[in-house]
């Protein structure tokens, strides 16, 4: 069954290239979605996959790159409005 959940992920996670170690951890994860820097300082993104690879790239953003530093990760479950075919950074 397919699961989404958007992620407000906060601390020093702009500048650092969280969104770039993002998308490969959606690749090696199996994850599909995006991911994008937000004007008020944190970053956001959205993930969809099965539950169990959801629930994995959730733990991985939870703990961050070896670069970051993770505050704060405000997690939101949601119900699919549509199928992403790929990872991808937005702007």
């Amino acid at each position: 069954m397919l699961r989404q959940a958007c992620l407000f992920i906060e601390g020093d996670v702009i500048g650092v290239g969280f969104r770039a170690w993002t998308k490969i951890q959606a690749k090696l994860t199996g994850v599909k979605g995006w991911v994008r820097n937000h004007k008020d300082g944190f970053v956001e993104t959205v993930i969809q996959g099965d539950e169990d690879k959801v629930d994995k790239m959730i733990e991985i953003l939870k703990q961050g790159s070896p670069v970051s530093r993770i505050t704060n990760v405000e997690i939101f479950h949601q119900d699919p409005k549509e199928v992403f075919s790929s990872f991808e950074i937005l702007k």
